[in-house]
């Protein structure tokens, strides 16, 4: 058993390290948006592409128009620090019952 155990465990680092990653690429393109960046960049290409099928799917869930700001990163990373207080700390706790 210890061996699902350490596999449990492994899986939550790697879990939480692509969601720790993911989370600064969401607060990268939200301070990208206050600046206005030039569209035909590379690396912001990549932020929007790698970012913008989640928060589209964050207005489509919780409209907000009207408003003039956009909440969907804040709500991106609100779900991600819950996704790594329950999801990857439940993991790592299973994996360690196993040992």
């Amino acid at each position: 058993m210890f061996i699902l155990g350490n596999l449990l465990q492994a899986t939550a680092q790697i879990l939480n390290i692509i969601l720790q990653i993911y989370m600064w690429v969401i607060i990268i393109r939200a301070l990208l948006s206050w600046v206005n960046p030039d569209p035909y960049n590379p690396i912001v290409q990549f932020l929007y592409s790698i970012t913008e099928p989640v928060l589209h799917r964050i207005r489509q869930l919780v409209p907000m128009s009207g408003i003039g700001i956009d909440f969907s990163p804040i709500i991106v990373l609100l779900a991600i620090v819950f996704l790594q207080g329950f999801l990857v700390e439940s993991l790592a706790a299973l994996g360690a019952r196993l040992q």
